[in-house]
């Protein structure tokens, strides 16, 4: 068994989704499963839809309208008839998010973000499916929905392991080519959920976990993973191998190439995971996998933007200490902050986070009754991995250094 993951750039157009399509018949399709990211920049088009079901409900429709004009292209691009099926069961889905818009009742922003964000990846899937079948690669559809069962955290929901390895270990057809959706789950009551931007990839791993796969091939639009994201670094390179430890240290930094969560799964049953190009498939890319050396070893750079920083100060001098911190981490829950950085000193205490769910106005608010408050928005976290002095040399030209960190193998660096 083997499993393959084709994010949104893979299959933005339908040149896109038929080049997917000739990876899988040069590379081998026998006992695959192919999950898939919704299409192109779908995701940000939906985010939109949402804003405007929330702040705007005259431009509603207009983009929805464009969200099912994108998709109704590519099929006009990859079936000439049509009347072709692929075009009816798109309409459905559509109209299926178009009646949830009309009769939705709840107001939490973050259930009604799951319920209609999903749309991405079941379109982009029945598309896919469609088109594979058309040109005699038949396929078996899989609703993800049915199978990674989560709690109702939304947004970022927790795996149901045990009810998903058993969902899936009995409804699963191994030996014929399989479709599904990344990033999505249900919940006990069979809404929709998502597993975090980037989340595809967690949704492959958890497949080759429950499958126990040979493995697990990520196909991008790079030749594997890079130093560096060439969007922000010059001169990036190119990693050959990478051992699981070092892949999730990269990843929990930031790392966009992979999920934070994918690696886990992964290790725990010694699955290797291939980044790979979809663009020239039969090129060896990136392995990673048990006791695999950094090959070649050289400094990693990670960039997180648009992040905070909360500096706190005790008001009367005194000592930060382990009652506080324990305050203080409860807050940071409870405003679901993701913690990046930390360091504190005697009086103070410094925490850089990503304001995910824009609870930061309700988080200072709390820590102002208790704390002296200083809060720095949209600065960067620069994280290098086996760094040296050219490496730190090079972040900190033309930047203000706002907070700094060293390990012996990280060095981490708060700019504005």
């Amino acid at each position: 068994m083997q499993v393959f993951k084709f994010g949104g750039a893979s299959v933005k157009d339908a040149n896109g989704v038929k080049n997917l399509a000739s990876v899988l018949k040069t590379v081998g399709y026998k006992n695959t499963l192919i999950v898939v990211s919704a299409m192109g920049k779908t995701t940000n088009a939906l985010e939109l839809v949402i804003k405007n079901y929330f702040e705007n409900k005259t431009e509603l429709q207009s983009s929805l309208q464009d969200v099912k004009k994108y998709h109704n292209q590519i099929l006009l691009d990859l079936f000439d008839n049509v009347n072709h099926y692929g075009f009816k069961k798109v309409n459905l889905l559509f109209d299926e998010l178009n009646i949830f818009l009309k009769t939705n009742k709840s107001p939490d922003y973050n259930f009604v973000y799951d319920q209609v964000i999903g749309f991405g990846e079941l379109v982009s899937t029945t598309i896919i499916s469609e088109y594979l079948n058309s040109i005699g690669l038949n396929n078996n559809w899989i609703d993800v929905r049915t199978q990674i069962k989560t709690d109702n955290y939304y947004r970022r929901a927790n795996v149901n392991w045990e009810e998903t390895q058993r969902l899936i270990s009995s409804n699963f057809k191994v030996s014929v080519l399989n479709i599904t959706q990344g990033f999505l789950g249900s919940d006990e009551n069979n809404f929709t959920t998502t597993l975090g931007r980037e989340g595809s990839d967690y949704t492959a791993a958890i497949y080759a976990y429950c499958l126990n796969a040979n493995n697990v091939t990520i196909w991008k639009d790079v030749p594997g993973i890079l130093n560096a994201d060439p969007r922000y670094f010059e001169n990036a390179q190119l990693l050959n191998k990478i051992s699981y430890r070092e892949a999730i240290e990269l990843a929990f930094y930031g790392a966009s190439v992979i999920h934070p969560k994918t690696l886990q799964p992964l290790q725990g049953k010694e699955i290797p995971l291939f980044v790979k190009s979809f663009l020239n498939p039969e090129a060896k890319g990136t392995q990673i996998g048990k006791n695999e050396t950094l090959e070649p070893m050289m400094p990693c750079f990670i960039v997180k933007k648009n992040q905070v920083l909360i500096s706190l100060s005790s008001l009367d001098f005194s000592y930060i200490v382990e009652e506080n911190i324990s305050d203080i981490f409860n807050l940071l829950h409870t405003y679901k902050m993701k913690v990046d950085v930390i360091q504190n000193s005697a009086i103070s205490f410094s925490v850089c986070v990503d304001n995910v769910y824009n609870n930061l106005e309700k988080l200072l608010q709390h820590l102002k009754a208790k704390f002296k408050v200083t809060c720095n928005e949209n600065v960067s976290i620069y994280t290098i991995r086996h760094y040296n002095k050219a490496a730190i040399a090079q972040i900190e030209t033309d930047k203000t250094i706002l907070m700094k960190q060293l390990t012996q193998e990280t060095v981490q660096l708060v700019t504005k």
